[in-house]
């Protein structure tokens, strides 16, 4: 747990711009801006609005690319396929719930040991949205 705890830490330092701290090795996406059918409100439904997103995925120590081989690490582009594969199934009502959907399909991996995963709608009012943080151990398990 206290490995976990510090690769949360070490995710939320690396989002505030804290460069210099002990940090698990990662890879992301930030700031990606694509048109989303997202929104839980009648007039959400049926169109697209610009959604922001950005994602850091901490990967375990000992992923390393060792031949410089793209099959040898995770890449960003999975982080992309998984959004695109998400939002290509049609309307997502909550930003909670896109956010839950990266961050599992992300933990599948598994040389990802936790993610970070930041959802901001940019239309219709101010920017607001949702930020989660979830371990591998959160990955499968449900609220009770």
């Amino acid at each position: 747990m206290t490995q976990q705890r510090s690769q949360i830490e070490t995710i939320d330092a690396r989002e505030k711009g804290d460069r210099h701290s002990d940090r698990a090795d990662c890879i992301f996406v930030r700031d990606y801006v694509i048109d989303c059918n997202i929104g839980v409100y009648a007039e959400e439904k049926g169109v697209t609005q610009k959604v922001r997103l950005s994602i850091d995925a901490a990967l375990s120590p000992n992923v390393r690319s060792k031949h410089d081989e793209m099959e040898e690490v995770p890449s960003y582009t999975d982080i992309l396929d998984a959004i695109d594969a998400i939002t290509s199934k049609g309307h997502i009502n909550l930003v909670e719930t896109f956010a839950e959907q990266i961050a599992e399909t992300c933990l599948r991996d598994p040389r990802i040991v936790s993610i970070f995963v930041r959802v901001e709608k940019l239309e219709r009012g101010p920017v607001r949205g949702v930020e989660i943080t979830r371990p591998k151990a959160d990955h499968g398990k449900t609220s009770s």
